[in-house]
């Protein structure tokens, strides 16, 4: 078994917990389903207990403001914030019975499998004969192994979720190869996964066969609301969209102070495409999310210095890249310092991650917190780190703190018009100068008629570079076309030097308007 994962008898543990009803597949008696389970007295209660401890290390100590929103979600909201288009994982299909695989799962999967079929391998080569005949004895032979390309021996107790552990020593280079790729399988996206399955030739461990090229599938429930089906809605993938869409009553409620952070406890639903390790990979599951809402301009923490010297096992995106696994071991302090974790609060409430998690008795040495890679970050994010767990399945990702900088609140203000920010009194007016577009009513209405509201929000939208690219070319052409798109004048539109004054203004400013950014802490109580 690979060093990335905790030796132990899975089979047994799983056995004792339905035994003692820890948990059981739910609908068990009409066949179950796959990734919902139902918690017995003994699980219900020591979920009870990480709950009531979270609440007490977070929204108690930390003064935050606990909501309770609905599950229920209308899809414009999950259409704004990005969910509908981006809440997606790759899957593949095998060509024959249609099974269906997560692309990055059934990559890793395999390569791993034949990972510890080449540590076999060199272990049984490096026995004397003797002892090479009794280990052979305890072997059968694997007709036709998905996960290598040749034939070997393996046991019954050596099958895996990427096919039998088959003994064939592999060249020096290919087990490089390998951990590299395994090193940042979180970074690829779809055509780098199709790329990886036709290069090593991955097929479905258990048949053999050949999968299709990776396609993208959204992993929200669909709805509707109401008797008529018209409203469509979603089961929500977070709970974080209600605490967003509640921002201005919770800064109210705050008497206007900030920084502030609000949290809640509850179901979040995501359509996992092959839920296959038991609680971990779920269909219906219990988050605790954090909302910290903060200045973009002051990212430092008043409690910071409580855990700058913290010690936490970082692995880094830099890191990974290199095709590195191996943790740094820095305080936190220092990781701010120079720069591996982005700000205080994002490395403040890493620390507070820790602290708890320590606390519920996760070991030290089975936790590292994993900065994501590019390709893997969320589409709201601009930086993340996992605190993952090494359990029997490898490190297993429980929670996430992210820095969603001032995504959600912007494109939430954007859609619905309303003001979703924070209005401070500045301790001294701030005097500046901004180019302004002005548009002469008696020539821009009549010209661009039924165009001209979106055109007019869309220049007064535009940073001091696009209308200075503006001002030049109508000072030297007479005219210019701006371009439109997800409003009801989209295309072309023309721009005359009589229809528009492009010029600097000063502006006073006693009072500074801003969209907080948000640090999250994400936890899935299920999983740890």
């Amino acid at each position: 078994m690979s060093d990335n994962k905790l030796k132990i008898d899975r089979t047994a543990l799983d056995s004792l917990l339905l035994k003692r009803f820890f948990y059981a597949p739910s609908f068990s008696i009409y066949g179950g389903v796959a990734g919902l389970y139902d918690f017995g007295p003994t699980g219900t209660a020591l979920q009870q207990n990480l709950i009531n401890m979270w609440r007490q290390h977070f929204i108690i100590e930390e003064d935050m403001l606990e909501v309770d929103c609905t599950i229920m979600t209308p899809a414009e909201v999950l259409k704004t914030s990005g969910h509908v288009e981006k809440f997606t994982d790759w899957m593949c299909k095998d060509v024959k019975t249609g099974d269906i695989s997560r692309a990055d799962h059934l990559v890793e999967a395999v390569l791993e499998a034949r990972l510890d079929g080449d540590a076999l391998a060199r272990k049984m080569a490096g026995l004397d004969g003797d002892a090479l005949a009794s280990k052979m004895a305890g072997l059968a032979v694997s007709a036709d192994a998905a996960a290598a390309p040749a034939k070997a021996a393996s046991t019954k107790k050596n099958k895996k979720k990427g096919g039998p552990v088959t003994a064939i020593q592999l060249d020096d280079d290919v087990v490089a190869e390998y951990k590299n790729v395994l090193a940042q399988i979180d970074n690829y996206d779809g055509d780098a996964l199709g790329d990886l399955v036709t290069r090593f030739e991955i097929r479905n461990p258990d048949t053999g066969n050949e999968v299709t090229k990776p396609v993208e599938f959204n992993l929200m429930f669909e709805s509707s609301i109401g008797p008529t089906g018209h409203l469509k809605g979603y089961l929500r993938p977070e709970t974080a969209q209600g605490q967003f869409l509640n921002f201005s009553r919770l800064l109210e409620f705050n008497n206007q102070k900030m920084p502030f952070a609000s949290a809640m406890v509850g179901r979040s639903f995501r359509n996992e495409i092959s839920p296959r390790q038991g609680l971990l990979r779920v269909r219906e599951f219990t988050m605790a999310e954090v909302e910290h809402y903060v200045d973009p301009l002051n990212k430092d923490h008043p409690r910071f210095d409580e855990v700058a010297d913290v010690k936490l096992r970082l692995l880094p995106s830099s890191v990974q890249l290199e095709g590195k696994t191996d943790p740094i071991e820095m305080t936190i302090g220092d990781a701010v310092a120079k720069g591996v974790i982005d700000n205080k609060t994002l490395g403040y409430f890493m620390g507070r991650i820790h602290l708890y998690l320590m606390s519920v008795g996760i070991k030290r040495d089975l936790l590292r917190f994993r900065q994501h890679m590019d390709n893997e970050m969320a589409h709201y994010a601009c930086d993340c780190w996992d605190a993952e767990i090494k359990n029997s399945f490898g490190w297993i990702e429980c929670v996430g703190c992210a820095d969603r900088s001032a995504y959600d609140l912007t494109v939430h203000a954007k859609r619905t018009k309303e003001k979703l920010c924070v209005r401070e009194n500045l301790p001294e007016p701030h005097v500046y100068e901004k180019l302004v577009c002005e548009p002469n009513s008696k020539v821009f209405g009549p010209k661009l008629k039924r165009a001209a509201k979106p055109v007019q929000e869309h220049l007064e939208a535009l940073s001091d570079a696009d209308l200075t690219a503006i001002k030049d070319a109508l000072a030297s052409n007479g005219k210019t076309t701006v371009t439109l798109a997800g409003t009801a004048a989209d295309g072309e539109h023309e721009i005359t030097s009589d229809m528009v004054t492009i010029e600097n203004k000063t502006f006073t400013e006693y009072i500074r308007e801003y969209t907080p950014n948000v640090i999250e802490p994400s936890f899935g109580i299920g999983r740890i």
